[in-house]
Protein backbone atom coordinates (compact mmCIF):
# COMPACT_ATOMS: atom_id res chain seq x y z
CA UNK A 1 0.00 0.00 0.00
CA UNK A 2 1.37 3.75 -0.80
CA UNK A 3 -0.04 5.88 2.19
CA UNK A 4 0.07 9.62 2.42
CA UNK A 5 -0.39 11.18 5.96
CA UNK A 6 -0.99 14.47 6.83
CA UNK A 7 0.39 15.44 10.47
CA UNK A 8 2.54 12.65 10.03
CA UNK A 9 5.40 14.09 12.03
CA UNK A 10 3.04 14.89 14.88
CA UNK A 11 2.51 12.82 17.94
CA UNK A 12 -0.31 10.31 16.89
CA UNK A 13 0.89 10.80 13.28
CA UNK A 14 4.67 9.71 13.69
CA UNK A 15 3.44 6.69 15.67
CA UNK A 16 1.20 5.33 12.75
CA UNK A 17 4.07 6.35 9.99
CA UNK A 18 6.17 4.00 12.13
CA UNK A 19 3.52 1.41 12.34
CA UNK A 20 3.05 1.71 8.35
CA UNK A 21 6.59 1.59 7.87
CA UNK A 22 7.17 -1.61 9.82
CA UNK A 23 4.36 -3.63 7.54
CA UNK A 24 6.43 -2.71 4.42
CA UNK A 25 4.16 0.12 2.91
CA UNK A 26 5.47 3.28 0.79
CA UNK A 27 4.89 6.44 3.12
CA UNK A 28 4.60 9.79 2.23
CA UNK A 29 4.56 12.79 4.81
CA UNK A 30 2.86 15.86 4.63
CA UNK A 31 3.55 18.34 7.68
CA UNK A 32 4.65 22.37 7.97
CA UNK A 33 6.16 21.26 11.10
CA UNK A 34 4.23 23.71 12.84
CA UNK A 35 4.10 21.67 15.71
CA UNK A 36 5.34 18.28 14.72
CA UNK A 37 8.72 17.63 14.81
CA UNK A 38 11.19 15.73 12.84
CA UNK A 39 12.86 14.18 15.60
CA UNK A 40 10.01 11.91 15.56
CA UNK A 41 10.90 10.32 12.47
CA UNK A 42 14.05 9.67 13.17
CA UNK A 43 14.22 6.34 13.70
CA UNK A 44 11.86 6.01 10.39
CA UNK A 45 14.03 8.13 8.50
CA UNK A 46 17.43 6.20 9.88
CA UNK A 47 15.95 2.74 7.95
CA UNK A 48 17.28 2.31 4.49
CA UNK A 49 15.13 0.00 3.96
CA UNK A 50 11.94 2.23 4.21
CA UNK A 51 10.26 4.02 1.84
CA UNK A 52 8.92 7.06 3.68
CA UNK A 53 9.32 10.85 1.61
CA UNK A 54 8.56 13.68 3.89
CA UNK A 55 6.86 17.04 2.54
CA UNK A 56 7.49 19.99 4.47
CA UNK A 57 3.95 22.23 3.39
CA UNK A 58 0.71 23.65 5.21
CA UNK A 59 -2.28 21.85 4.08
CA UNK A 60 -3.79 25.32 3.80
CA UNK A 61 -1.90 25.67 0.71
CA UNK A 62 -3.73 24.99 -2.76
CA UNK A 63 -0.55 23.16 -4.03
CA UNK A 64 -1.06 19.92 -1.05
CA UNK A 65 -4.06 18.94 -3.69
CA UNK A 66 -1.51 18.84 -6.38
CA UNK A 67 1.09 17.13 -4.43
CA UNK A 68 -1.37 14.62 -3.51
CA UNK A 69 -2.07 13.84 -6.83
CA UNK A 70 1.69 14.16 -7.98
CA UNK A 71 2.14 11.14 -4.73
CA UNK A 72 -0.56 8.35 -6.30
CA UNK A 73 -0.90 7.07 -2.93
CA UNK A 74 -3.80 4.18 -2.67
CA UNK A 75 -4.70 5.60 1.39
CA UNK A 76 -4.83 8.56 2.86
CA UNK A 77 -4.65 9.23 6.92
CA UNK A 78 -5.98 12.85 7.35
CA UNK A 79 -4.45 13.60 10.66
CA UNK A 80 -3.10 17.23 10.48
CA UNK A 81 -5.08 20.02 11.94
CA UNK A 82 -5.65 23.05 14.48
CA UNK A 83 -6.23 20.70 17.23
CA UNK A 84 -7.04 23.53 20.35
CA UNK A 85 -10.14 24.09 21.26
CA UNK A 86 -9.26 27.39 23.32
CA UNK A 87 -7.63 28.40 19.84
CA UNK A 88 -10.89 27.67 18.15
CA UNK A 89 -12.91 29.42 20.77
CA UNK A 90 -10.56 32.73 20.25
CA UNK A 91 -9.76 32.28 16.57
CA UNK A 92 -12.23 30.57 14.70
CA UNK A 93 -11.39 32.05 11.01
CA UNK A 94 -8.13 30.59 11.51
CA UNK A 95 -9.73 27.36 13.39
CA UNK A 96 -11.67 26.78 9.65
CA UNK A 97 -9.19 27.28 7.23
CA UNK A 98 -6.75 24.94 8.67
CA UNK A 99 -9.36 22.36 9.39
CA UNK A 100 -12.52 22.86 6.91
CA UNK A 101 -10.01 24.61 3.97
CA UNK A 102 -7.70 22.66 4.36
CA UNK A 103 -8.94 19.99 4.76
CA UNK A 104 -10.60 20.21 1.81
CA UNK A 105 -7.26 21.23 -0.09
CA UNK A 106 -6.45 17.14 1.10
CA UNK A 107 -9.99 15.57 0.44
CA UNK A 108 -9.24 17.24 -3.48
CA UNK A 109 -5.75 15.81 -3.48
CA UNK A 110 -7.42 12.56 -3.22
CA UNK A 111 -10.47 12.44 -5.22
CA UNK A 112 -7.54 13.67 -8.14
CA UNK A 113 -5.15 10.69 -7.19
CA UNK A 114 -7.81 8.24 -7.18
CA UNK A 115 -7.40 7.17 -4.16
CA UNK A 116 -9.53 4.27 -2.37
CA UNK A 117 -9.96 6.10 0.77
CA UNK A 118 -9.16 8.49 3.25
CA UNK A 119 -9.21 7.64 7.11
CA UNK A 120 -9.73 11.28 8.78
CA UNK A 121 -8.72 11.57 12.49
CA UNK A 122 -12.21 13.27 14.37
CA UNK A 123 -12.69 14.04 17.80
CA UNK A 124 -15.08 12.09 20.32
CA UNK A 125 -14.56 14.82 22.97
CA UNK A 126 -16.01 17.69 20.57
CA UNK A 127 -18.22 16.59 18.21
CA UNK A 128 -21.05 15.42 20.71
CA UNK A 129 -20.83 18.45 22.83
CA UNK A 130 -21.60 17.75 26.60
CA UNK A 131 -23.39 14.53 26.39
CA UNK A 132 -25.79 13.35 29.01
CA UNK A 133 -24.47 11.46 31.71
CA UNK A 134 -27.12 9.12 32.08
CA UNK A 135 -26.14 7.83 28.26
CA UNK A 136 -22.10 7.13 29.08
CA UNK A 137 -20.77 5.98 27.03
CA UNK A 138 -21.84 8.02 24.15
CA UNK A 139 -22.70 6.04 20.96
CA UNK A 140 -22.12 7.21 17.68
CA UNK A 141 -25.95 7.57 17.09
CA UNK A 142 -25.68 10.21 19.84
CA UNK A 143 -26.84 13.72 18.52
CA UNK A 144 -23.98 15.44 16.84
CA UNK A 145 -24.17 18.67 19.03
CA UNK A 146 -20.45 20.26 19.38
CA UNK A 147 -20.25 23.42 21.40
CA UNK A 148 -16.96 24.45 20.01
CA UNK A 149 -15.64 25.30 16.92
CA UNK A 150 -12.79 23.29 16.70
CA UNK A 151 -15.77 20.72 17.15
CA UNK A 152 -17.75 22.25 14.60
CA UNK A 153 -14.86 21.67 11.87
CA UNK A 154 -14.75 18.39 12.63
CA UNK A 155 -18.38 17.64 12.71
CA UNK A 156 -18.62 19.43 8.85
CA UNK A 157 -15.54 17.67 7.17
CA UNK A 158 -17.85 14.49 7.91
CA UNK A 159 -20.21 15.95 5.98
CA UNK A 160 -17.59 16.72 3.10
CA UNK A 161 -16.33 13.27 3.33
CA UNK A 162 -20.08 11.82 2.69
CA UNK A 163 -20.89 13.88 -0.07
CA UNK A 164 -17.35 12.78 -1.85
CA UNK A 165 -18.30 9.75 -1.26
CA UNK A 166 -21.53 10.33 -3.58
CA UNK A 167 -20.55 12.44 -5.93
CA UNK A 168 -16.86 10.98 -6.76
CA UNK A 169 -16.82 7.45 -4.76
CA UNK A 170 -14.28 8.42 -2.79
CA UNK A 171 -14.48 5.87 0.68
CA UNK A 172 -13.95 6.86 3.71
CA UNK A 173 -14.08 5.88 7.54
CA UNK A 174 -14.38 8.82 10.02
CA UNK A 175 -12.57 8.01 13.40
CA UNK A 176 -14.02 9.65 16.69
CA UNK A 177 -10.99 9.79 19.08
CA UNK A 178 -10.69 9.86 22.67
CA UNK A 179 -8.18 11.85 24.78
CA UNK A 180 -5.21 10.63 23.05
CA UNK A 181 -1.97 9.80 25.15
CA UNK A 182 1.08 8.66 24.94
CA UNK A 183 5.16 9.03 23.93
CA UNK A 184 6.18 11.90 22.24
CA UNK A 185 3.87 14.11 22.88
CA UNK A 186 4.71 17.64 23.92
CA UNK A 187 4.23 18.16 27.37
CA UNK A 188 5.27 22.03 26.69
CA UNK A 189 1.78 24.35 25.95
CA UNK A 190 -1.54 22.73 25.45
CA UNK A 191 -0.80 18.99 24.94
CA UNK A 192 -3.00 16.49 26.67
CA UNK A 193 -3.21 16.27 30.48
CA UNK A 194 -1.10 13.05 30.79
CA UNK A 195 1.97 14.42 28.90
CA UNK A 196 1.86 17.33 31.26
CA UNK A 197 1.68 15.65 34.46
CA UNK A 198 4.58 13.19 33.24
CA UNK A 199 6.88 16.39 32.60
CA UNK A 200 5.88 18.35 35.68
CA UNK A 201 6.06 14.85 37.69
CA UNK A 202 9.75 14.24 36.62
CA UNK A 203 10.70 18.27 36.84
CA UNK A 204 9.64 18.11 41.02
CA UNK A 205 6.55 20.58 39.86
CA UNK A 206 3.43 21.18 41.13
CA UNK A 207 0.70 20.03 38.50
CA UNK A 208 -2.18 21.57 38.20
CA UNK A 209 -5.87 20.29 38.19
CA UNK A 210 -8.48 23.06 36.80
CA UNK A 211 -11.77 22.71 38.58
CA UNK A 212 -12.32 19.98 41.55
CA UNK A 213 -10.70 17.00 39.25
CA UNK A 214 -13.72 14.78 39.18
CA UNK A 215 -14.31 16.05 35.37
CA UNK A 216 -13.75 12.47 33.28
CA UNK A 217 -12.15 11.85 29.87
CA UNK A 218 -11.67 8.81 28.23
CA UNK A 219 -8.10 8.51 28.14
CA UNK A 220 -6.69 5.69 24.93
CA UNK A 221 -3.42 4.90 24.45
CA UNK A 222 -1.64 6.04 21.12
CA UNK A 223 -0.43 2.63 20.34
CA UNK A 224 -4.40 1.41 20.01
CA UNK A 225 -5.58 4.34 18.43
CA UNK A 226 -2.66 3.64 15.25
CA UNK A 227 -4.39 0.23 15.31
CA UNK A 228 -7.61 1.92 14.60
CA UNK A 229 -6.32 3.92 11.68
CA UNK A 230 -4.57 0.73 10.10
CA UNK A 231 -7.67 -1.76 10.42
CA UNK A 232 -10.12 1.66 8.86
CA UNK A 233 -7.70 1.24 5.62
CA UNK A 234 -9.52 -1.69 4.92
CA UNK A 235 -12.26 -1.49 6.80
CA UNK A 236 -15.49 0.23 7.75
CA UNK A 237 -16.24 2.76 4.66
CA UNK A 238 -18.85 5.51 4.63
CA UNK A 239 -18.86 4.92 9.07
CA UNK A 240 -17.99 7.00 12.12
CA UNK A 241 -16.45 5.64 14.97
CA UNK A 242 -15.73 6.04 18.13
CA UNK A 243 -12.32 5.26 19.58
CA UNK A 244 -11.83 5.11 23.17
CA UNK A 245 -11.96 2.72 25.94
CA UNK A 246 -15.56 3.07 27.26
CA UNK A 247 -14.68 4.58 30.54
CA UNK A 248 -14.88 7.16 32.28
CA UNK A 249 -11.43 8.53 34.36
CA UNK A 250 -11.49 11.29 36.43
CA UNK A 251 -8.75 14.07 36.52
CA UNK A 252 -7.94 13.32 40.27
CA UNK A 253 -7.79 9.17 39.78
CA UNK A 254 -5.11 10.12 36.71
CA UNK A 255 -3.22 12.23 38.96
CA UNK A 256 -3.06 9.51 41.82
CA UNK A 257 -2.13 6.65 39.50
CA UNK A 258 0.50 8.66 37.59
CA UNK A 259 2.38 10.33 40.68
CA UNK A 260 2.59 6.69 42.64
CA UNK A 261 4.00 5.84 38.85
CA UNK A 262 6.98 8.48 39.63
CA UNK A 263 7.28 8.09 43.32
CA UNK A 264 5.70 11.69 43.93
CA UNK A 265 3.49 11.77 47.02
CA UNK A 266 2.68 15.69 46.83
CA UNK A 267 -0.63 16.57 45.97
CA UNK A 268 -1.89 18.29 43.16
CA UNK A 269 -2.56 21.98 43.26
CA UNK A 270 -6.50 23.14 42.09
CA UNK A 271 -7.21 26.11 40.25
CA UNK A 272 -10.32 27.59 38.97
CA UNK A 273 -12.41 25.57 36.16
CA UNK A 274 -11.60 26.48 32.64
CA UNK A 275 -14.77 27.85 30.72
CA UNK A 276 -15.75 25.88 27.80
CA UNK A 277 -14.48 22.03 28.50
CA UNK A 278 -16.95 19.10 29.02
CA UNK A 279 -17.36 17.77 32.17
CA UNK A 280 -17.76 14.21 31.56
CA UNK A 281 -17.11 12.01 28.59
CA UNK A 282 -16.61 8.37 27.57
CA UNK A 283 -16.83 7.14 24.10
CA UNK A 284 -18.73 3.62 23.51
CA UNK A 285 -16.18 1.59 21.17
CA UNK A 286 -18.42 -1.27 20.30
CA UNK A 287 -19.14 -0.40 16.69
CA UNK A 288 -15.45 -0.44 16.27
CA UNK A 289 -15.45 -3.66 17.48
CA UNK A 290 -17.49 -5.14 15.11
CA UNK A 291 -17.11 -3.71 12.23
CA UNK A 292 -13.30 -3.37 12.31
CA UNK A 293 -12.44 -6.01 15.04
CA UNK A 294 -10.97 -3.37 17.05
CA UNK A 295 -10.88 -2.69 20.81
CA UNK A 296 -8.17 -0.75 23.24
CA UNK A 297 -6.29 -3.01 24.96
CA UNK A 298 -3.07 -0.76 27.02
CA UNK A 299 -4.56 -0.04 30.42
CA UNK A 300 -4.34 3.18 31.83
CA UNK A 301 -0.99 2.28 34.35
CA UNK A 302 0.86 0.63 31.95
CA UNK A 303 -0.05 3.64 29.34
CA UNK A 304 0.87 6.07 31.39
CA UNK A 305 4.16 4.44 33.41
CA UNK A 306 5.32 4.48 29.34
CA UNK A 307 4.73 8.40 28.70
CA UNK A 308 6.38 8.60 32.37
CA UNK A 309 9.47 6.15 30.86
CA UNK A 310 9.91 8.48 27.43
CA UNK A 311 9.74 11.64 29.18
CA UNK A 312 12.27 10.54 31.53
CA UNK A 313 14.62 8.94 28.80
CA UNK A 314 14.13 12.01 26.60
CA UNK A 315 14.30 14.29 29.05
CA UNK A 316 10.86 15.61 28.04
Amino acid sequence: MRALVTGGAGFIGSTLVDRLLAEGHSVDVVDNLSSGKLANLADARSNRDHDLTIHQIDIREPGVAELIERRNPDVVFHLAAQADVRVSVSDPVLDASINVIGSLHVLEGARRAGADKVVFASSGGTIYGEPDVSALPVPETAPLRPESPYGITKRVFTDYLNAYRLLHNLEFTSLALGNVYGPRQDPHGEAGVVSIFAGKLLAGEPCTIFGDGEQTRDFVFVDDVVDAFVRAATRGGGLLFNIGTSTEVSVNALYASMAAAAGVSAPAVYAPARAGELNRIALDAGKAKIHLGWESWTTLDDGTRAVIEWTRSTGG
